[in-house]
């Protein structure tokens, strides 16, 4: 394998076991921040070490088990005096007295530790944005750029917000625990918030090659069904792992054989996953007999699931989805939301009332540089038989899109509006 491939295998599998590295770490040392640069180094010294002795059997053994020695040896240099650090100390050394070197086996229980780190980020000294900026960044392996994305802001104000976090977390000696009671309550929305990024980030990714990052969306549904056993009376936990639940129903049936993405409306549904959204149905069940049918993602899910409880596009009841997307935009004051709403709109009442809403959204600083507006306008100036702004908004929105398959989509939509404009 060339130097450079190695480096693509390198990056590959430390992108996957980071999450396991630094949650195991965090747990050790009970210092988040610290986790993560020890885990950093880790991904160093494998960037020079593996294209010269090759890539170990199990990549992530190798990672762990190197961490954890520079996580020693940095407490042995820092000769620590607090009790604590001193018992740290002692477990670690005596872990490696009988931990194989490359055979050490990583926490069965990631899935509690990884949630519990999730939680640390998320405490109430960190602002809410740097909390969920910072536990995306650090525990899911999210770029700064994909959490500015997501954010619709700079990667500049990310990384403040992530260095700002840090710090935070170093000198306040927050605990590394799963809170309870009223300080779980607290913190669950910012976590709530953080899995589900995750998973938006795994159905729709903001850049690469692949529009689905199914390993993603994966890992988001099962902190999601952990998060319904951590807070059972929680209805908004229910409601986002239904809205996951039936998201990800689609998932098989939203690209092509070759990966292109395939429009809602055009999607086989005799692929959608039928048990799964029976699953996403019966937390949305649950939802309600908690008395929570209002939150936030509990109208995300009922609106998505009058896609899913009905068998065609035909059926799909538009007109209760504009009226949910109202009641979260009361909720939710958002430029996304209201993009959302005029697609349901201009299914309801045509693509002249759904214009109306969007050319009034072309102002927002926030949607400046997102791709799906210019989008969204270019397929209603289409149905319009504007067919030449059609071809410019796709144009536009490609140059927009940073995912290379919604590039390549927008541009097909531009030339078949071109195409049409010719006719």
């Amino acid at each position: 394998m060339t130097t450079a491939g190695t480096h693509r295998a390198i990056l590959a599998a430390w992108r996957i076991e980071q999450p396991r590295l630094i949650t195991s770490l965090a747990r050790l040392l009970r210092d988040v921040p610290l986790a993560e640069d020890l885990t950093q180094e880790a991904l160093i010294v494998a960037l020079e070490r593996w294209p010269e002795t090759g890539i170990p059997e199990r990549p992530g053994a190798w990672l762990m088990t190197t961490a954890k020695r520079r996580a020693l040896d940095h407490l042995r240099r820092r000769r620590m005096l607090d009790q604590k650090h001193e018992l740290i100390v002692r477990e670690m050394e005596e872990e490696e007295q009988i931990m194989p070197d490359l055979d050490t086996p990583l926490d069965d229980d990631i899935g509690d530790e990884m949630l519990r780190l999730i939680f640390t980020a998320c405490h109430p000294l960190i602002s809410r944005e740097a909390r969920v900026a910072l536990a995306l960044r650090m525990i899911c392996g999210l770029t700064t750029e994909e959490i500015a994305r997501a954010f619709l802001v700079s990667e500049a104000t990310i990384a403040q917000r992530i260095v700002r976090a840090k710090k935070t977390l170093s000198e306040s000696g927050l605990a590394y625990e799963t809170p309870h009671g009223e300080e779980l309550s607290q913190r669950l929305a910012s976590v709530l918030e953080v899995v589900y990024l995750i998973f938006n980030e795994g159905y729709t990714a903001a850049r690469g090659e692949n529009w689905l990052r199914l390993q993603l969306c994966n890992e988001a549904l099962r902190l999601g069904r952990v998060l319904t056993s951590v807070a059972p009376l929680e209805p908004e936990a229910h409601a986002l792992l239904a809205l996951m639940e039936l998201n990800a129903s689609r998932a098989a049936a939203r690209t092509d054989a070759d990966g292109n993405p395939i429009l809602l409306l055009e999607q086989n549904r005799a692929r959608w996953d039928r048990l799964q959204i029976q699953r996403g149905l019966q937390a949305l069940k649950r939802v309600q007999q908690l008395d929570g049918a209002g939150g936030v993602y509990a109208l995300q899910a009922a609106i998505v699931a009058c896609h899913a409880r009905v068998g065609t596009a035909e059926e799909t009841d538009w007109r209760r989805i504009a009226a949910l997307y109202a009641e979260l935009a009361k909720l939710i004051p958002s430029p996304i939301v209201e993009l959302n709403r005029a697609v349901a709109v201009g299914m309801v009442d045509g693509p002249e009332a759904a214009l109306e809403i969007i050319e009034r959204l072309r102002d927002e600083p926030a949607l400046k540089d997102y791709h799906l507006l210019p989008s969204v306008r270019g397929d209603l100036l289409y149905k319009l038989g504007r067919y030449d702004e059609a071809q410019r908004a796709f144009e536009t929105a490609a140059a927009l899109a940073e995912n290379q398959r919604e590039r390549d989509f927008l541009m097909r939509r531009a030339d078949e509006a071109a195409g049409a404009e010719k006719d």
